[in-house]
Parts: C-alpha cells; sequence; structure tokens
C-alpha cells in the first residue's frame, strides 16, 4: 500500500493541466527524500549523516560518489508487515537519492561506516594542481 498514490495521481493531473512537470518543485513538501540526510562541512572535508532506520547490514545499501555528487540507493524494510495498516509515517520501501555535494571530492579517500542504522560517509575535498594559464592564438581576418 502506497500511502503517497493518490498524490501521485493528483500529482500528474496537475502536471497534464499546467503542462511539463509543474509539480516537481514541490515534491520535497509532500514526500520527503529518503534516506533522510544531514551534510557538514570542514575545511576540506564532508561529513554525510545518513539515517538508515532498519539498515543492519551494509549490503543492504549502495553508496556512488562521482565527482561532485554522492548517490544512495538500497530499501528500508517495513516495521511490522502482518495486520491492518491503520497509518503510516514511517517511509519504507527501495530508494534512489542523488545528492550535490558542494565541491568535487577524491575518489580514493573515501570512508563510510554504519552502526545502528546511521551511516556516516567522510569524503575529502579534490584539490586539483593549479594550471597554467594558456594563451591563446588569436586568428587574424583579412577585410
Amino acid at each position: 500500500m502506497d500511502p503517497f498514490q493518490h498524490m501521485h495521481e493528483w500529482k500528474n493531473n496537475l502536471d497534464q493541466f499546467f503542462g511539463g512537470n509543474f509539480w516537481d518543485d514541490f515534491e520535497h513538501i509532500i514526500k520527503p527524500p529518503i534516506p533522510a540526510v544531514n551534510i557538514y562541512e570542514l575545511d576540506n572535508e564532508l561529513v554525510v549523516y545518513v539515517n538508515l532506520p532498519g539498515i543492519k547490514d551494509r549490503k543492504q545499501v549502495k553508496v556512488f560518489v562521482d565527482s561532485n555528487v554522492l548517490e544512495l540507493k538500497g530499501s528500508l524494510f517495513p516495521v511490522q508487515t502482518s495486520g491492518k495498516l491503520i497509518k503510516q509515517e514511517i517511509l519504507q520501501g527501495d530508494f534512489s537519492r542523488q545528492i550535490d555535494l558542494p565541491f568535487p571530492v577524491r575518489q580514493d579517500r573515501i570512508n563510510a561506516s554504519l552502526k545502528q542504522g546511521m551511516m556516516t560517509i567522510h569524503l575529502h575535498r579534490l584539490i586539483q594542481e593549479q594550471k597554467k594559464k594558456n594563451a591563446i592564438e588569436i586568428d587574424e581576418f583579412e577585410e
């Protein structure tokens, strides 16, 4: 049972009425992104805390980093699956989330740990060597 099923239908109707993806800018208000994250920036480091309730095994979640994008994939499990669901506020199910980072990070210095449903990811800023200025040759055109 998807508690947001009626909301998805309503969103699709608004998109059809207004054209395009009208509701995309407001979707985070209706359905918060999962998993929830906090990101802290230190001098040349980012520390990302990821709330993963019910995740006990690190194999249940995948973490990918590409330059300045962090991607999280996995599945949050229901608290209890038996009985009739009366109210659902704890988000569950498959998730895939991409998070833009404030700067590119090194691929060789990424550490992640999982403890009691909280993942901590340490990322380090990619500091590129200062590049030399390249002089651009200007073509001369005859009039």
